[in-house]
């Protein structure tokens, strides 16, 4: 069973040494030192959990951390940035039950906003498969390499 728990600036350094672990083989693929989550250095993460809105929680598969999400609320809307999993966990649908289960958290956003590497087909199916919709907006990090922006909108949101 997956849940989530809130992290505190006491955890920036044990998220930035997981964030390393999931996203090393995108940096190692792509080579791309600017923007790849595991090139960041701690104090980026700590810069972000003091941003207003921003909150990061550990994704905890029956209490062992395996990943990390972080949400930045606008209130009525929600951005997911960034979210990962271990990559011994990858590939068993723990990182959709977390989207879900952050979802729940922010009941009042009737938009939620994300974006992945256009090139990784696991990670735009996967949040295609949760209904976030491509937006039409794309950035070209590199030669091979291209973000691509997704939404989703929330029907029943208590904004």
């Amino acid at each position: 069973m997956i849940t989530l728990q809130k992290a505190g600036i006491e955890d920036a350094k044990t998220i930035h040494a997981m964030q390393v672990r999931a996203f090393r083989d995108l940096l190692e693929k792509y080579q791309d030192y600017a923007t790849n989550p595991a090139a960041e250095p701690v104090e980026k993460i700590l810069w972000r959990m003091r941003a207003e809105g921003s909150c990061y929680f550990f994704i905890l598969r029956d209490k062992e951390a395996i990943g990390a999400i972080r949400i930045v609320d606008r209130g009525a809307r929600c951005r997911v940035s960034p979210i990962y999993i271990l990559p011994e966990y990858q590939g068993r649908g723990y990182a959709q039950q977390a989207m879900l289960l952050a979802e729940k958290l922010y009941p009042q956003a009737g938009l939620w906003e994300l974006d992945t590497i256009q090139e990784e087909p696991k990670l735009c199916h996967l949040y295609e498969k949760l209904g976030y919709r491509r937006t039409g907006q794309t950035t070209q990090i590199q030669p091979g390499m291209t973000i691509v922006y997704y939404e989703k909108t929330i029907i029943n949101a208590k904004g």
